[in-house]
């Protein structure tokens, strides 16, 4: 099973990739994952870091169910 990676653009809005090929965009990550979900609902979906902070930066991932 490949990985859905949900990555913020440079408009602000979310894009789903999956294989590198784009399967769903949203204004919110939450939207995104929900729209990718539907195409492909046993694929996990990996969540992009939305902030940068002083611990870490946007390329840290986290699983969302």
């Amino acid at each position: 099973m490949p990985n859905i990676y949900i990555e913020q653009q440079g408009d602000g809005s979310f894009e789903a990739t999956r294989n590198g090929k784009v399967v769903a965009t949203g204004t919110t990550q939450e939207q995104a994952k929900d729209r990718a979900r539907r195409k492909h609902p046993d694929d996990p979906c990996l969540a992009e870091r939305v902030r940068n902070t002083d611990a870490g930066s946007r390329d840290k991932w986290r699983r969302i169910y």
